[in-house]
């Protein structure tokens, strides 16, 4: 008899990371929003995870397969995209989102305008949402994140003060305890970064 315990701890991480813009996808510049994902979950992720990247143009029918081929397919426990969160015309993250999800997790989105409302009253114009999406056997998070690098930073980590004090928390203390209760591995990440929150009833020792 399988252990469901066993079988979650040995399941490996994989995170699946979109930016959607269409003339980082057309190659006029540079994407720095794939680099800036990167960079955060090195630091503050401790388990080890594999990385799925998707480049691609702000075209809804073309993020709602990427979404989905990222959790049906690629089995992404944990999905983050940057860009198209706006409310321009061609903005339309949100709404694929949303299309591909089977649960809402708005309580995401409110907490990363919060975070970006202590920098710019426009933050209320922020359209980041969340959603869990539940296929035959498998369930992932899939959350929106803003666009630029200083803003994905701000809302993964929070705002902390001078003397390291939480002024406003980050939306990734809540990630790894929502994947535990999808199903998906246990996630560990530095508190220096990112402090998880778990109730005590579902803490685990360190992994060795």
């Amino acid at each position: 008899m399988t252990n469901p315990a066993s079988d979650m701890l040995a399941q490996e991480l994989v995170i699946g990371l979109v930016s959607v813009s269409d003339r980082a996808s057309g190659g006029v510049y540079e994407d720095k929003g794939i680099p800036a994902l990167q960079e955060w979950l090195a630091r503050a992720i401790t388990t080890p995870y594999r990385i799925e990247t998707r480049l691609i143009p702000d075209e809804r029918a073309g993020i709602e397969a990427t979404l989905t081929e990222l959790v049906d397919t690629a089995r992404c426990h944990l999905v983050l995209t940057t860009g198209g969160t706006g409310p321009a015309r061609r903005d339309v993250t949100p709404e694929a989102t949303l299309a591909v999800g089977t649960k809402e997790m708005p309580g995401f989105g409110e907490q990363m305008r919060q975070i970006s409302l202590q920098f710019v009253p426009t933050a209320i114009l922020s359209r980041q949402t969340a959603v869990i999406r539940e296929t035959a056997g498998h369930a992932a998070l899939i959350m929106n994140l803003p666009g630029q690098p200083k803003s994905i930073k701000e809302t993964l980590e929070g705002l902390k003060d001078d003397q390291g004090k939480v002024i406003v928390g980050g939306i990734f203390a809540a990630v790894p305890y929502c994947i535990d209760l999808i199903g998906g591995p246990y996630m560990e990440t530095d508190p220096g970064v990112s402090k998880t929150f778990r109730p005590k009833s579902a803490l685990r020792p360190p992994a060795n």
